[in-house]
């Protein structure tokens, strides 16, 4: 099979993408000019990615890639996300909004590298043991190193966490996940959950990091998650959380719809902790997620793809 991102003409790698799919002759041409003109932009990543499979010798087939490519091309001002979701329906809609969590980094070895490279996640997380490892991995791919800060209790000091998120992107982290100080918010110190968010949102935005922020929904009434999502709104974080995936429950549909009508438009919703495959994704972001954390990211990719899943459980 042809190596997608190997060429150097986007638009004809997305056609080719396109043509078996959905049997479109014309259809690329017919889509408006705001994608395609996008297609023109999108050599850069081309190149990078076809250096990456050169080099380490990997194989990445049309659909894994041409949803990494397109994926890239929706995050871009004026990108037209809802025509290419109309393009490329759940396949594209699912792996670019999924955040693969590879629990033992050390027993994957590089299989999470082409998984990341075939199906586009919109990261791949690990602990910060290996992120410095991780992301020398996943050099050249386009698909950035996340990872945990104070996790999974929230229990450290702030000056502490922020070290941590800077020594994670020191080693090439491209997002950080802190977990808050739980006992702080139950405790109705809102002042310091608020300044604990701000240490790591400072840290990771003086480097142009994405910081999100885990509130843990189970261990939370109504009112605590509605507090804990204004304090990562006031502290300017870019996202907020449901779970650790460490505690008695993960996210719900419920506690992303409270979370989403709390903080708007603002800021991003990411549903963590119990996602087991498509159906949970779907409800999820039906609830008003936008992204999704499980250790099944590529069973969600395998079935939005219509594949049939090599993946059966996780563990978060």
């Amino acid at each position: 099979m042809a190596q997608l991102c190997r060429l150097h003409d986007p638009r004809a790698s997305l056609r080719q993408l396109v043509d078996p799919l959905v049997g479109g002759a014309g259809l690329l041409d017919g889509i408006g000019c705001d994608l395609v003109g996008l297609l023109d932009t999108a050599g850069d990543f081309a190149d990078r990615a076809g250096e990456f499979i050169g080099g380490r010798g990997r194989r990445a087939d049309v659909l894994g890639c041409g949803l990494g490519c397109a994926r890239r091309l929706a995050r871009k001002p004026g990108g037209g996300p809802r025509r290419l979701g109309e393009l490329f329906g759940d396949a594209l809609e699912f792996t670019g909004r999924v955040e693969h969590l590879v629990e033992d980094a050390a027993d994957a070895g590089l299989e999470f590298v082409d998984e990341a490279a075939q199906f586009g996640f919109a990261s791949v997380c690990v602990n910060p043991g290996w992120v410095k490892k991780a992301a020398d991995f996943l050099r050249g791919t386009g698909i950035p190193v996340c990872t945990v800060i104070g996790f999974p209790l929230g229990a450290t000091l702030p000056d502490v966490k922020a070290y941590e998120a800077r020594r994670a992107i020191f080693n090439g982290a491209r997002e950080v996940d802190m977990v808050i100080n739980i006992g702080a918010l139950k405790s109705g110190d809102d002042c310091l959950v608020e300044d604990d968010i701000r240490a790591v949102v400072d840290a990771a935005h003086e480097n142009h990091i994405l910081c999100k922020v885990i509130i843990e929904t189970a261990l939370l009434s109504d009112d605590e998650k509605v507090r804990a999502c204004l304090a990562a709104k006031n502290a300017g974080a870019d996202f907020v959380k449901t779970s650790t995936g460490f505690s008695k429950g993960g996210a719900t549909a419920n506690d992303v719809a409270l979370m989403r009508r709390t903080v708007g438009s603002a800021l991003g919703v990411k549903a963590s902790g119990g996602v087991k495959g498509i159906d949970d994704a779907r409800a999820m972001f039906e609830a008003g997620a936008t992204r999704i954390g499980a250790s099944v990211g590529v069973k969600i990719a395998q079935e939005a793809s219509g594949m049939k899943p090599t993946i059966t459980a996780g563990t978060y």
